[in-house]
């Protein structure tokens, strides 16, 4: 049996790295943290304490850990919400756009 993550179109890289999230449908554009926990080239997936609405469009920063690769800038749109417990949400970023 093929299992879901074996049809996927892109490799999923995990990683727990720790990202800015600039919600960008907020007037204020308010600045939260998150982590990254698995990034492919269509999407991502961050964990946060408050859930963002779905369709909220972010903008979120990885900084890399090397001098030598470039930090990664994308924009996209929240397109799933789990709650993993109290206080724990992992939240599914398609991502839209490169910068």
């Amino acid at each position: 049996m093929i299992s879901f993550d074996d049809k996927r179109d892109f490799y999923r890289m995990m990683l727990n790295s720790e990202v800015i999230v600039i919600v960008i449908d907020d007037e204020a554009n308010c600045q939260l943290t998150a982590t990254c926990r698995d990034l492919s080239a269509t999407g991502m997936a961050i964990e946060m304490e408050q859930p963002l609405a779905l369709s909220t469009h972010v903008k979120i920063k990885l900084n890399s850990a090397s001098s030598q690769v470039q930090a990664l800038d994308v924009r996209g749109k929240v397109v799933r919400i789990d709650e993993e417990c109290e206080g724990c949400y992992l939240l599914g970023i398609a991502i839209e756009e490169l910068d």
